[in-house]
């Protein structure tokens, strides 16, 4: 792979320091044209402890402090969701190149509105859907757009993982689904936005979420709390093309079968998946089936591969999302996945919403 290569390297601050410290901030700092220059903490010495854990010059608590700094190009956003919206404002406003995390924000609506602030301010966005990086599905990518596969009659989608399995797992804003939280925006907005670039548009949607563990304990008063955001999630779509395509789920599934993707066909069938339950990058491999003939495993050209594996499976394909955003800056056109897609992926979670509330097939409309 070769990296984008602006004529200097672009200034970029750290906001969010949970996700943001195990991923973002590694991925920025190993990437030859990026240089972390500040990090947001609201609490002012666990930014400077931050700041000087990792040697990244300023430290601050406040967003507008962060943006009013020139060195500061662009800004990575990954506090949880319900945070979103008010804080790309404050990016976009100042003018300055934004990454942002997903699930978007709360609502379409507020997606667009980021959206169009953007194209107004002239400014390169790019959302952290990572999966179009990874070698295997990049691989699946090249298959389909070749008519591997053929026609397509059928796409099913198992997500089945352990991440919030456990009961005791405390109560915090993934518990809510007014902060954002829930399986749908954690693992359906990745799923949405892969269907859309592999498969192409949806036509309509119907949907169930169910919530498996309805109390966890609350970390400040011992005591059990109310939860509302799904943990599981059963998914129907009908793509543009008229191809159904059935996707199922689940964040509380012990021993899941992990993360999946089959392709069926007229000619063929692709089949990619990882069993990995501590990693939901590493593991991922690919097979095939051309006219009926037995399934077997497709190698991955070196091409794709990348240059480094890191014992975080998330930080190799954030580097490739720092590069594309880069692209984006150096080339001053949008690039996808951009805010665009941000805005599709949580259009199909909100109709998702829809279609459980009024228990039927709802309409994706086709103008987003």
């Amino acid at each position: 792979m070769t990296f984008s290569s602006p004529s200097s390297p672009i200034g970029v601050a750290i906001v969010g320091t949970g996700f943001g410290q195990k991923v973002h901030l590694p991925g920025f700092q190993a990437h030859p044209h990026t240089q972390v220059v500040a990090v947001y903490h609201r609490d002012i010495q666990k930014a400077r402890a931050i700041a000087d854990a990792h040697q990244i010059p300023q430290a601050c608590q406040s967003l507008e402090e962060i943006v009013a700094l020139p060195d500061v190009q662009g800004v990575s956003i990954s506090t949880p969701p319900f945070l979103h919206y008010e804080m790309a404002k404050t990016v976009l406003n100042a003018g300055k190149h934004l990454l942002l995390e997903k699930p978007t924000t709360l609502n379409v609506g507020q997606a667009e509105d980021l959206q169009r602030l953007a194209t107004a301010q002239q400014v390169a966005t790019t959302m952290n859907f990572e999966f179009r990086y990874i070698p295997a599905w990049q691989r699946l990518a090249e298959l389909l757009a070749e008519g591997y596969i053929g026609q397509t009659r059928l796409i099913k989608v198992d997500w089945l993982v352990s991440s919030r399995a456990d009961s005791s797992r405390p109560w915090n804003w993934y518990a809510r689904q007014d902060q954002g939280g829930g399986a749908l925006g954690a693992i359906g907005s990745h799923a949405f936005d892969y269907i859309a670039w592999l498969f192409g548009r949806v036509k309509r949607l119907s949907a169930r979420l169910s919530v498996s563990i309805a109390e966890r304990p609350d970390p400040l008063t011992h005591g059990l709390k109310p939860v509302d955001a799904d943990d599981t999630c059963l998914i129907s779509l009908e793509l543009a093309d008229g191809t159904p395509c059935q996707m199922c789920l689940s964040a509380a599934t012990y021993q899941g079968r992990g993360h999946w993707v089959e392709v069926y066909g007229d000619r063929g069938t692709l089949v990619l998946g990882s069993d990995n339950q501590k990693d939901y990058v590493h593991g991922f491999r690919l097979w095939g089936s051309e006219a009926g003939q037995a399934l077997t495993e497709l190698e991955i050209p070196k091409r794709l591969a990348f240059p480094q594996v890191y014992a975080d499976g998330r930080i190799a394909p954030f580097i490739r999302v720092v590069d594309r955003w880069l692209q984006s800056i150096e080339k001053n056109q949008t690039l996808e996945p951009s805010l665009k897609a941000g805005v599709y992926s949580q259009l199909l979670m909100d109709l998702t919403h829809d279609s459980h509330r009024s228990n039927q097939w709802v309409e994706v409309p086709s103008h987003l």
